[in-house]
């Protein structure tokens, strides 16, 4: 069969079951959510593939309750609200670094969240990675389709939804994972769309990583290097996402609200906004800023700074306009088999600041998050003492 036959075919294929898919929607008597799942999972063409199909509507098994969509505690009534933004540019200057190390603390006490500016990675490198996610998504399906996996330990994957068969609600976004560090796969596994600017990105990142630990050990009055010693900075993992343009934004979400089951995550979007943090009980936008990065504390600093730091709740909205794309880089170790557990830090520790939570292990940490999809709760409450 030929090139183009077999094209033909697959693009016949998908197509009849998107049409199943949009013509299940708005029946609600004929609806089966688990076999419209399958229908939509089995096409490995995720949102995007929807969007293309000329879908005017949001299919069922995306739709939101009222209550996770509400916007009655957005940024718009409480403008004051604003995420911190922390130049980093004096960084090496011991005045000026004592300052910094200040906010930071500040900042990952009260919002969990903080944008960092004059990072050191280079603006056309992060206009590079974003333009990369957009190359890999917006390829043939044919090519994509060979990155399709729900196996949660692929080095290299792509999938709409990880926790697609046990959530409320689909989240409409696509997702490319890349495991960078430690032990990546071989480089020829990435997408060849995407390889090379995010192997380049990884080493920036790593440095900033690395910099950001040491600034948050010694705003908990650590030595610096103690959370790259504990071995918070050992490995990163990249979630690319791509949320394509929704005709029902008002019903759906881009990404569920959560906190990361990670050390810290550092994470680069494109100038498509609708990402919001909950701060003080309200919904607080965090609107993308030229040559900023957004930093959040993630559940495990959270257990091992003994709740010195928070882990903020945050989601995406679905948007009318897009693409939006992001990149969020996880410190995570969790592809690593290691019994190492993480617990509060000792130095942290007194009478009147006894431990709050049990010892775990990142994978074990993971694998909760995993099994559980995006959870009402945090994954935390299990560890709490």
């Amino acid at each position: 069969m030929s090139v183009f036959a077999l094209c033909f075919q697959f693009i016949e294929t998908m197509t009849s079951s998107l049409q199943q898919i949009m013509a299940s929607t708005g029946n609600g008597l004929d609806y089966d959510k688990e076999q419209e799942l399958k229908t939509f999972d089995d096409t490995k063409a995720g949102v995007k593939g929807l969007v293309d199909s000329g879908i005017q509507s949001v299919p069922k098994f995306f739709v939101a309750s009222s209550e996770e969509t509400c916007n009655e505690k957005s940024d718009l009534r409480h403008t004051h609200f604003n995420v911190p933004i922390i130049d980093l540019r004096d960084i090496d200057k011991d005045g000026a670094r004592c300052e910094i190390v200040k906010e930071i603390g500040i900042a990952s006490s009260t919002w969990g969240f903080f944008q960092v500016v004059n990072h050191d990675i280079p603006q056309d490198i992060a206009d590079e990675v974003i333009e990369s996610i957009r190359r890999f998504n917006e390829q043939p399906n044919h090519v994509k389709e060979k990155f399709y996996s729900r196996d949660k330990m692929k080095k290299v994957r792509f999938n709409s939804n990880f926790d697609l068969y046990k959530a409320r609600f689909a989240n409409w976004r696509d997702t490319l994972s890349c495991l960078m560090a430690p032990n990546p796969p071989p480089p020829e596994e990435y997408p060849e769309a995407c390889r090379e600017i995010l192997l380049k990105f990884s080493k920036y990142v790593t440095k900033l990583g690395q910099d950001l630990f040491k600034l948050l050990s010694e705003a908990l009055g650590l030595n610096s290097n103690h959370l790259t010693n504990m071995g918070c900075a050992d490995g990163h993992v990249f979630y690319c996402h791509y949320y394509p343009a929704c005709p029902e934004p008002n019903l759906t979400l881009g990404h569920t609200k959560h906190r990361d089951p990670d050390f810290l995550t550092i994470l680069l979007q494109n100038q498509i906004g609708g990402l919001q943090v909950l701060h003080d009980n309200h919904w607080v936008n965090i609107p993308p800023v030229e040559g900023a990065l957004v930093v959040n504390v993630g559940e495990l600093l959270q257990v091992i700074s003994n709740d010195k730091f928070k882990a903020a709740e945050h989601r995406v909205l679905a948007n009318c306009a897009g693409p939006r794309l992001s990149v969020a880089c996880f410190f995570t170790t969790h592809f690593e088999p290691s019994e190492k557990l993480f617990s509060p830090i000792e130095e942290l520790l007194s009478d009147d600041s006894p431990p709050l939570y049990r010892g775990t292990t990142v994978k074990g940490y993971i694998d909760f998050f995993a099994s559980a999809g995006l959870p009402a709760y945090s994954s935390l409450t299990r560890l709490r003492l």
